[in-house]
């Protein structure tokens, strides 16, 4: 159930680590809680354990006090899933005068629908089964996506974790929904201990499937692990 409260992580200043915005200073606010369970997730935040608990003029207030934000590129809001703290994001985003950056899991096209109108860009990700255990997102994802492409000024593009398992289907489907929406398609193969798992010559032969199929991909690894950063 959402609220105008919101349960948070974490909060710092890092450098973005995934996708074309790799290397730009961020704030990163870290909400608690997923509607979604992904057998590679390396984040275990729920509610129960959250470190803040604010109201929008709270954070607003923490926010101001704690970070100087004026040599920021954006602020980051991700999760787990922020989408699920739309009600409080809704009344906290007017209050500062900020670039945002969403980090979702493309699934929650209601709540979108609350907040789209504060985002300027959209680190959406395309949930494969093979690699998430979780079946049937792509329908949820076209939903998400639509959705998106309402609002003409945002900046969008996508991620895909992969490992060995990903299907040719899979690839079909994900370069579909990048035709069919324009967007931007990064692949981001799987890492475990700082380490990405597929071997290269695999990622090579996923990265030049995809580009068959469509031009605008690119193949980014999560670049913080390997400078072991938040």
């Amino acid at each position: 159930m959402q609220t105008e409260i919101a349960r948070i992580k974490e909060m710092f200043i890092s450098t973005q680590g995934e996708g074309p915005f790799v290397g730009y200073r961020q704030l990163f606010i870290r909400f608690c809680a997923c509607n979604l369970t992904c057998n590679y997730c390396d984040t275990d935040y729920t509610y129960e354990n959250a470190n803040f608990v604010y109201s929008p003029d709270e954070l607003l207030s923490f926010i101001k006090k704690e970070f100087d934000i004026s040599n920021i590129h954006s602020i980051s809001l991700t999760g787990g899933e922020p989408l699920l703290h739309a009600d409080f994001l809704k009344r906290f985003l007017p209050m500062l005068n900020a670039k945002y950056y969403l980090e979702t899991n493309a699934t929650l096209t209601e709540n979108l629908y609350e907040i789209i109108d504060f985002i300027d860009i959209v680190s959406a990700d395309i949930k494969l089964p093979s690699a998430t255990g979780i079946n049937n997102t792509f329908e949820k994802h076209d939903a998400f996506f639509r959705m998106l492409r309402t609002n003409k000024n945002l900046e969008l593009f996508a991620k895909i974790v992969f490992d060995e398992n990903i299907t040719e289907e899979e690839i079909i489907a994900s370069t579909n929904l990048a035709k069919k929406y324009n967007f931007e398609l990064i692949l981001q193969p799987k890492t475990q201990n700082n380490e990405i798992v597929p071997s290269i010559n695999f990622v090579d032969n996923i990265f030049s499937k995809c580009l068959k199929r469509y031009n605008n991909v690119r193949l980014i690894p999560q670049v913080h692990k390997f400078l072991d950063i938040r």
